[in-house]
């Protein structure tokens, strides 16, 4: 991706997998604006339905979010105060994740490290300790599974940890995958099923005649679709991309994260943990995952040294092992975060559909977002589990603050 080191160490988040050179044709029944996890998920599944799918890359395959993420599949660990409307659409899909897991591999001929290992959320002292317990109050409170679990049986657990955790939460439905393995495995199985990729072409805007989408304009040409599909990830919510009455409260929230490479000396950790400052997943290449900051500055990429600090030192806190891990890559990229962060899925317009704004849940939601545009585009409406994530629901949200204002 652009924000990547050039020397070896940044290289690790590039895929060995290219696409074919592709030249963008007159029309398709689908145009996709977005070579992303959702934008690739979403045309697979159609292309698989039988229809003709173009995606068109700003960038490169993944350059947003999808190579920069850490692959969690984890709406337990990740339930917090305000995510209700969210937990419902996040427990459907990772039911969803083994059938699309299946799907994947055998389109692609590829495996994607799915680990259906669990996530512990830990504590050191009282404060974190008791912020743990609201959460595990909440994750109660809507019936997602959680064990709550004391210092020695987390350490039980995890024995490389430091012996001052003092306590931990146990999500063991929670998984993990690999996301360069699944972006890798996505362009095999959209090459397979006929889907066209094509990179490093800007969309400058979206046909509209009559009221009715028709198709994206790139330069002087343009390709004409009867279904365009917005999962343009962080940059969904550019200016000039979409109309004013039908523009998208997205915005790019940066994070950054490394990669540790483990060695039976030093290592490694048997899940993903969760601490109050940074999440660790182990992976099978022998990596482990630390991300990741969260960093509201626009579209600033790069990797800087407070950034990288606090992770190693957040890690360190809880893992003293790290201090021998080599450093084998440094990344960063840009969550698309909508207003609420939860991801927009809806029929914006006649011949417009827009799927974006998954924020820190893109691998979770995956299966389900796509799915839900696939229904939609062969039956004309949503699915239950995917109704309510329009861009209505933030006016609603606009009138009830200002009521409790009031």
């Amino acid at each position: 991706m652009s924000d990547l080191l050039t020397s070896p160490i940044g290289q690790r988040r590039t895929l060995a997998l290219r696409p074919r050179a592709a030249e963008m044709p007159p029309r398709a029944d689908v145009a996709v604006v977005g070579a992303g996890l959702i934008g690739l998920s979403i045309a697979w599944r159609l292309a698989q339905a039988g229809r003709s799918v173009v995606v068109v890359e700003r960038e490169s395959v993944g350059s947003g979010a999808s190579l920069a993420a850490t692959g969690m599949l984890a709406p337990a660990a990740e339930h917090e105060p305000g995510s209700d409307l969210l937990l419902p659409l996040a427990l459907e899909s990772l039911q969803r994740w083994p059938a699309f897991r299946d799907a994947l591999q055998a389109a692609s001929g590829r495996t994607i490290d799915y680990r259906e290992d669990g996530t512990l959320v830990i504590a050191i002292g009282r404060d974190e300790v008791e912020r743990l317990r609201f959460r595990h109050d909440l994750q109660r409170r809507s019936g997602v599974a959680a064990e709550w679990l004391s210092g020695p049986e987390v350490r039980a657990r995890e024995p490389l940890l430091r012996p001052n955790v003092t306590a931990g939460i146990l999500c063991p439905l929670d998984a993990q995958v690999d996301p360069r393995l699944v972006m890798e495995a996505l362009l095999r199985a959209c090459e397979a099923a006929g889907v066209t990729i094509v990179e490093r072409v800007a969309v400058d805007g979206l046909e509209r005649q009559g009221g009715r989408f028709t198709g994206l304009r790139v330069g002087e040409r343009t390709l004409s679709a009867e279904t365009v599909i917005l999962a343009a990830g962080a940059w969904s919510g550019e200016t000039g991309l979409l109309p004013d009455d039908l523009a998208l409260p997205v915005r790019p929230l940066k994070g950054q994260s490394l990669a540790l490479r483990t060695t039976k000396r030093t290592g490694t950790l048997s899940r993903m943990v969760w601490t109050d400052a940074v999440h660790m997943a182990p992976k099978g290449d022998g990596h482990l995952i630390v991300g990741a900051t969260v960093e509201d500055c626009g579209f600033r990429s790069g990797v800087t040294a407070g950034g990288l600090f606090a992770l190693l030192e957040g890690a360190r806190r809880v893992l003293p092992g790290i201090e021998e891990m080599e450093v084998d890559a440094v990344w960063s990229g840009f969550r698309p975060t909508s207003d609420d962060d939860a991801p927009i899925i809806e029929a914006a317009a006649p011949g417009l559909v827009v799927a974006t704004g998954h924020h820190r849940n893109g691998y979770l939601l995956a299966p389900a977002t796509a799915d839900a545009v696939a229904a939609l585009l062969g039956n004309g409406a949503l699915p239950d589990f995917a109704r309510g994530f329009g861009r209505a629901r933030f006016a609603a949200q606009g009138e009830a603050r200002g009521r409790a204002v009031a």
